[in-house]
């Protein structure tokens, strides 16, 4: 029996120190990333999402499309039909399809259990646990995968895995799935750094929309 209860001890701090490497080297990965990715002046990146909610048999076919630029702490996000624009301090929502703008003080808020493209750069700092997932082939690229469980054991998200491109450092894709059944997929299909663009692109030109017949609240 002894000899038997050495072996699981043995077995067990083995398990546990590849556990604290895996954790390790996710980490130092995902860091990389973020301080590759952060250290842009600018970045405007094209991408698709898709939900897949098999329980409720539902598929969004094709992918949504969308676009955001980020300098910063600041972003301009076209996504769903909205138009998300960040200056630092102020939200601005534009429903194109309401015509109607909301303004708030702040960011983007987490609360309902989704990641939003402005914070794929960040979102992993605080509330998860992480480890090395598979490394992937997709398309002749190199993926490795990092997969993040949030601490909190009542979050929403039961699971997120965030895809890195091994080359470049870049965030390829993330794959997020809720306590509902759903699976979100958000993957990366143009990515440019570093490229001129308009000071106006966070501000709110609130005239502009006044004019056009939007409500503002």
């Amino acid at each position: 029996m002894k000899k038997v209860a050495v072996v699981l001890a043995g077995l067990f701090i083995s398990l546990n120190i590849v556990a604290q490497n895996s954790s390790s080297k996710a980490k130092a990965l995902l860091d990389e990333v973020s301080t590759k990715m952060g250290a842009y002046e600018n970045m405007t990146i094209g991408f698709s999402s898709t939900l897949v909610n098999k329980e409720a048999g539902i598929t969004n076919d094709p992918p949504i499309r969308g676009n955001i630029t980020l300098a910063g702490e600041k972003y301009s996000l076209d996504y769903l039909g909205n138009k998300f624009v960040f200056d630092g301090k102020k939200l601005v929502v534009i429903n194109k399809e309401e015509k109607e703008v909301s303004i708030t003080n702040g960011d983007l808020e987490e609360e309902d259990g989704f990641i939003y493209p402005s914070k794929l750069l960040t979102f992993y700092k605080e509330g998860y646990n992480y480890k090395m997932g598979k490394l992937e082939n997709t398309n002749g690229r190199k993926i490795q995968m990092v997969d993040l469980t949030p601490i909190d054991s009542n979050s929403d998200i039961v699971k997120v895995q965030l895809g890195v491109d091994a080359k470049t450092k870049h965030i390829y894709k993330l794959v997020q799935i809720g306590s509902n059944g759903a699976e979100t997929t958000f993957t990366i299909t143009k990515f440019e750094s570093n490229k001129p663009i308009s000071k106006k692109l966070f501000s709110f030109d609130k005239a502009k929309y006044q004019k056009e017949g939007y409500l503002i609240d």
